[in-house]
């Protein structure tokens, strides 16, 4: 048995925020990976203040940060500065893997786009994750997986009943994930075959794969967190909660760093001034006020209609998905321009659209979708390539060892 990892000597720079592609490097270091996570100096990564905020489970220890940011070495770099940015370019060139996050102009920014870093280290695995894809009008939006996976993807409405109430799970929610695990396992034991010419037992379960989407409760539970309790109609964190507009719109605010959000959204109301009110200045008073700072929100979502915020939203910055129906998901041209859905020629039925997987390399054009086989459609074909003819595949079948 490898004792020192499957990706032991694999050098992995964790230059993301939050947790979508850092847990991807999490996942890497449990498997020996050197993780390089790169934070600024100044409060390092966000995802550490997560505990903090209103809503959220508190714990003597930073459970957010226990869960994603284990086997990782900390470097803290101003990238901005000429001397931080060398620090990382040298990081690079011994690197295997860059992971990030990053909205596209601050790659371009940061200047840490594929093309400036293919350019030092032409070896280097460049690992950009998205919130709403690589193109499109919405590409280079703000995301988090409340906006752009729960929301955006109509999993939210499909999950909560009207009355708010839970509702039964849709069908494959977990499978599909789920899928992605067990794909990450196979590329493990394929790259574990490449160094030692062995082949190898990989795998997942539902119940691992579940574990993972819910580790965020389940780990401060495990730290003995303790987890607030709704005290009225009314959200527990106001800048994170659903809100109604004139059209009767629903849509979905998430301000996970409000000491800088929350004057942005002051601001774009023409009430620079709510942002240091007594009541609201703070994560505690805006606690302890959530019933007053909810129903000044919803009053103001509600004086106009969903495409006057839409603006406003670019305008001041402001994070923010709508929460479709399905009938919206399948129409949104952002699900195409992402690469999320895909046509396919289907007999007797035309081109119609399926989900494409949620996997893209670039220069590499996936295969075209393909209509699934009735039962047995390649039964004769597959079995005369293994030296089977025609009379023993006429036999095999009429017994019923086959089927075509």
């Amino acid at each position: 048995m490898q004792k020192d990892g499957i990706l032991s000597g694999i050098r992995v720079i964790d230059c993301g925020t939050y947790i979508a592609a850092p847990a991807s490097t999490t996942v890497m270091s449990d498997f020996g990976a050197e993780v390089f996570k790169i934070e600024r100096p100044d409060g390092g990564d966000l995802w550490r203040l997560f505990p903090h905020l209103p809503g959220t489970p508190k714990s003597e220890l930073n459970y957010a940060w226990v869960l994603t940011g284990r086997n990782k070495k900390s470097v803290a770099l101003d990238l901005g500065s000429p001397e931080g940015y060398e620090a990382l370019i040298r990081l690079v060139k011994t690197a295997d893997v860059f992971v990030t996050n990053y909205q596209a102009q601050l790659l371009a920014k940061f200047r840490l786009t594929w093309d400036d870093l293919h350019a030092v280290n032409q070896r280097l695995i460049f690992a950009h994750l998205t919130g709403y894809g690589d193109s499109g009008d919405d590409a280079d939006l703000p995301a988090f997986d409340a906006l752009a996976y729960w929301a955006r993807s109509g999993l939210m409405t499909s999950v909560t009943g009207r009355d708010g109430t839970p509702s039964g799970p849709r069908p494959g929610i977990g499978d599909h994930p789920t899928a992605m695990a067990m794909f990450g396992a196979i590329m493990l034991g394929l790259y574990e075959r490449e160094r030692t010419g062995r082949g190898s037992k990989v795998g997942t379960s539902l119940m691992a794969s579940g574990a993972w989407a819910h580790s965020c409760d389940l780990q401060a539970r495990m730290l003995g967190a303790t987890f607030p309790q709704p005290r009225g109609p009314h959200p527990i964190n106001p800048l994170s909660a659903g809100y109604v507009t004139r059209d009767a719109k629903v849509f979905l605010l998430i301000q996970l760093d409000p000491e800088h959000e929350f004057p942005r959204l002051c601001k774009m109301f023409g009430a620079p001034e709510l942002a240091t009110d007594s009541m609201f200045a703070t994560d505690a008073s805006r606690t302890e006020h959530a019933a007053e700072l909810f129903a000044i929100l919803q009053s103001q979502f509600e004086s106009k209609d969903l495409a006057d915020w839409r603006k406003a939203f670019k305008e001041y910055d402001i994070k923010w998905s709508l929460l479709p129906a399905l009938d919206d998901v399948v129409s949104d041209p952002q699900m195409r321009a992402a690469g999320a859905f895909v046509e396919l020629d289907y007999p007797g039925h035309g081109t119609i659209q399926t989900i494409n997987s949620p996997v893209f390399v670039a220069g590499t054009e996936k295969r075209k979708p393909e209509a699934a086989p009735e039962l047995g459609a390649n039964t004769r074909e597959v079995l005369r390539t293994l030296g089977y003819d025609d009379n023993a595949i006429d036999k095999m079948i009429k017994q019923r060892i086959a089927a075509d």
